[in-house]
């Protein structure tokens, strides 16, 4: 029997298209609320647009009323990430080493609004090299947007190892030569004001005999900087470790950090003193200063950062 027209089956409406973080361990975060990522769009020729969301607030990420330029830095790392695993064909395992990050932030569209901080990321890999069918050396170029406001520009060079290789070349370590050194026992964190933090447990640095050198002191519980175990401080601890550094140097004035440019040469290891020394601090002609820190262990420089804000 035939129904008539009126009586035919009516189509439920399409649902909306739902909002999800990407997976956790495309970014290599083990808590999903550290997930800053929402979607991927390949635009073609290795571009591509990426969404995501930034909590109003965060329990390190924000001062109450801006959202912290360090937080464009671990967006840009997670981008680097999923696009490797999710576009580049980089599998889940793969360790990566990330040599270099920049990132400039625009501080009038960093502030925090009445509701959370939705955002549009574009990514262009500009430099990629293959081996065996698999990503394991890209670069990549990338801008933040909120509202068709430029939040934030930056870039970052990322390569991959597999974990069998990753694990031979971590197990020819030499082994440390000098005294016994555990960060618990060492850790005697600065003052939070001096170092632009509000909470002792956000301070990455130890003082020394040296007013402009510090010993790099993470609290290991700390569940941003150590999200998920490793065997080497991870580069946001450095990345963390150079602004406050940076900080200290400006004092007694308030630096506030708006970019950062840092290059990685080698690990940082846990059982071994990593001290971070000021190597320089000038005005740069549009009144902002710059300062150059470098980080040393074992006698080898282990990073240098140029952090640049306004001190006042």
């Amino acid at each position: 029997m035939v129904l008539p027209a009126a009586q035919h089956a009516i189509a439920p409406p399409a649902l909306p298209r739902l909002t999800t973080t990407v997976p956790k361990e495309y970014v290599h975060r083990a808590c999903l609320a550290e997930v800053f990522l929402t979607g991927c769009t390949s635009e073609g020729n290795q571009r591509f647009s990426l969404t995501g969301q930034w909590p109003r607030a965060h329990t390190f990420f924000s001062d109450g009323t801006r959202h912290d330029p360090l937080q464009v830095a671990e967006t840009f790392r997670q981008a680097g990430m999923f696009l490797a695993h999710a576009e580049l064909d980089v599998p889940l395992g793969q360790r990566f080493v990330m040599w270099n990050l920049t990132h400039t932030t625009y501080p009038e569209h960093l502030r925090i609004a009445a509701t959370p901080t939705d955002f549009d990321l574009r990514a262009r890999c500009t430099e990629i090299t293959w081996r065996r069918g698999v990503a394991n050396w890209m670069r990549m170029e990338l801008s933040i947007h909120r509202e068709d406001n430029l939040v934030a520009t930056g870039a970052g060079t990322f390569s991959t190892t597999p974990p069998a290789v990753y694990e031979r070349l971590r197990a020819s370590r030499k082994p440390w030569a000098g005294p016994s050194f555990d960060l618990r026992t060492q850790r005697a964190p600065l003052a939070p004001a001096a170092v632009g933090r509000t909470s002792v447990s956000d301070v990455v640095l130890s003082a020394t005999d040296t007013p402009t050198r510090w010993l790099l002191t993470p609290d290991l519980a700390h569940p941003i900087f150590f999200d998920h175990c490793d065997d080497h401080l991870p580069g946001m601890v450095l990345l963390e470790g150079a602004r406050q550094a940076a900080c200290a140097a400006a004092a007694p004035c308030r630096l506030v950090p708006v970019s950062a440019s840092t290059e990685f040469f080698q690990y940082a290891e846990l059982d071994r003193p990593c001290f971070l020394d000021i190597a320089q601090v000038t005005a740069t002609a549009d009144g902002m200063t710059a300062v150059q820190v470098t980080g040393h262990q074992d006698g080898k420089t282990v990073f240098t950062s140029t952090i640049t804000g306004s001190a006042g």
